[in-house]
């Protein structure tokens, strides 16, 4: 587990202990069983994450919601992903670079299913630089997930699969994919972080993009 469920697990075993004590069975059961659903949802399981420098993974598991074009030039995508309160709500890398920026924007909490979220909702933008040049993740709270959060900082060299941060409760992914990339997922498909292949560069190291 993250260590962010630390104080949702403290207040949900002491709420259960109270009641254990003071109320009859049925709500102490009760909120045990919240405190577990709690504790799962902060779970990071381990991944094998691929070695071929020529991926980009999926930075979230969830399910591909929409895919459009992004940018000015031809060939850039924008896959959003996204992540109920049952999937794994960590966040990794999807390739090797170095953290180039860190934009936080304070924003609404629609649902991150809604496609409105991208643009409306707090969210906070990691802009890597690679051999292949810039990519972009972006970290969106949804309706329930009132907390992003990232735990590198601008300068960190990441690798591929690295884990980067965690939105709580319920959110929205958005990965920006640059030209000269084949994409290979589609509007529906479930996707794991730091397995899943959202695209493959099609362009040589140090090739402008």
């Amino acid at each position: 587990m993250v260590k962010d469920v630390w104080p949702y697990l403290t207040v949900g075993l002491v709420v259960t202990a109270i009641l254990a004590l003071t109320a009859p069975l049925g709500a102490a059961v009760a909120a045990g069983l919240v405190t577990l659903g709690v504790a799962s949802f902060f779970r990071d399981p381990w991944r094998d994450v691929p070695s071929d420098r020529r991926l980009i993974l999926s930075p979230a598991d969830g399910r591909v919601v929409r895919i459009s074009p992004e940018g000015a030039a031809a060939g850039e995508m924008r896959v959003s992903i996204f992540l109920s309160v049952f999937n794994v709500h960590v966040n990794r890398a999807p390739v090797a670079g170095r953290i180039s920026g860190i934009q936080y924007s304070p924003g609404s909490f629609l649902p991150a299913f809604r496609h409105k979220a991208s643009e409306l909702n707090e969210q906070n933008l990691i802009t890597l630089q690679t051999e292949r040049g810039p990519l972009a993740v972006k970290q969106i709270a949804g309706l329930i997930a009132r907390r992003i959060r990232c735990w590198k900082r601008t300068g960190d060299a990441v690798a591929q699969g690295e884990k980067i941060g965690f939105i709580t409760f319920g959110s929205r992914v958005d990965l920006f994919l640059p030209a000269r990339t084949e994409l290979k997922v589609a509007e529906g498909d479930r996707v794991r972080g730091g397995t899943t292949v959202i695209a493959v560069y099609t362009g040589e190291p140090g090739a402008s993009s």
